[in-house]
């Protein structure tokens, strides 16, 4: 399956900004830096009780110039918020599969997060094949996915956790790496 065009979303975003806000008045600052930045995209993490609100203000103020998507998505409570605010991406930092009709369901394109060859498999098996490998820091990094790249030759990642400005080309110039995520361009 398509995983709903996450790849459309991706291809035009090398570099993915992974975002916590912790108050709505940090939103037009962060958006205006990311713009300065040269960067349409943002994932912000629903690890903040602002989060969903954060993500309905940028949708509502910036969804015609930034592609918005939701982060740390675990329930299906989650993907039907992500649906009523029209979110254009869903990135969840593990897969499950109990979850995986919700999201093939929700129209809204998305990535599950992996870490091992046995939930890269599980992943091929619900015919995913564009997968966020997390955190990428610390199981393995470049390496890793340099030998993911041999195994699972089909398979494309976005390595998130631990990537940098440093390192960001690095990853990137792997052929089984479409974008990578990061918060460096935040600090």
């Amino acid at each position: 399956m398509s995983q709903n065009n996450i790849v459309g979303v991706l291809s035009k975003h090398k570099v993915v900004p992974v975002v916590t806000i912790n108050s709505i008045n940090e939103v037009d600052g962060i958006i205006q830096k990311l713009q300065m930045a040269d960067m349409h995209c943002i994932e912000v993490t629903l690890r903040t009780e602002v989060a969903f609100q954060a993500i309905q203000m940028i949708k509502t103020k910036y969804g015609d110039v930034i592609d918005v998507g939701i982060g740390t998505v675990v329930n299906e409570d989650q993907i039907q918020k992500a649906i009523q605010i029209g979110v254009d991406f869903m990135v969840s930092p593990g897969i499950n599969s109990n979850l995986a009709s919700a999201f093939e369901k929700s129209g809204i394109a998305f990535i599950p997060g992996v870490a091992t060859p046995s939930e890269i498999i599980m992943a091929m098996q619900l015919g995913w094949n564009t997968l966020k490998f997390f955190p990428a820091n610390l199981f393995g990094g470049i390496d890793a996915l340099k030998t993911y790249g041999n195994v699972f030759p089909s398979v494309q990642f976005c390595p998130t956790g631990g990537v940098n400005e440093a390192t960001a080309n690095e990853f990137l110039s792997l052929k089984n790496v479409i974008s990578v995520g990061g918060s460096w361009m935040m600090k």
